[in-house]
């Protein structure tokens, strides 16, 4: 099989993608929140506030596990549930400035990790990893 197959590509991309979240995650203690509460807590900080519907839809779970998550996170004064305005019977999930605080605590954490990581790299392979990254997000977001 060539080095540039597709599937061989996309194997070795999987690979590396799984294998650098499962070490950056290891920074992710210092937050204190289970890998779920954390993950639906950076959707609202990144994405804003949404409905429990809508979250449970981004994070891939049912919306009573959500509710049982939203729940955690409110009782830890990282979310607040408030009227929508669009929908007087609605609710909306938002970041509250503990919650932010705590988001950018871990990323720190994560970032300090990756970047005593690549600074053991040459210039060279710094180059490459930079451009790989912007093909990574160029993949992310491809329909």
């Amino acid at each position: 099989m060539a080095k540039d197959d597709a599937l061989d590509v996309a194997e070795r991309v999987h690979k590396a993608a799984i294998r650098m979240l499962r070490a950056a995650r290891v920074a992710d203690a210092t937050t204190g929140l289970s890998a779920p509460k954390l993950s639906a807590l950076s959707v609202l900080v990144f994405g804003g506030a949404m409905s429990l519907s809508a979250l449970a839809k981004a994070e891939q779970v049912t919306a009573p596990t959500m509710s049982k998550l939203v729940g955690d996170l409110e009782a830890e004064g990282l979310v607040a549930k408030r009227a929508d305005k669009a929908d007087k019977r609605g609710l909306r999930i938002e970041v509250t400035a503990k919650g932010r605080a705590l988001m950018e605590k871990g990323r720190q954490a994560r970032l300090a990790l990756l970047t005593a990581r690549v600074a053991k790299l040459s210039r060279a392979e710094r180059a490459q990893l930079d451009a790989a990254a912007a093909l990574m997000l160029k993949l992310a977001v491809a329909a």
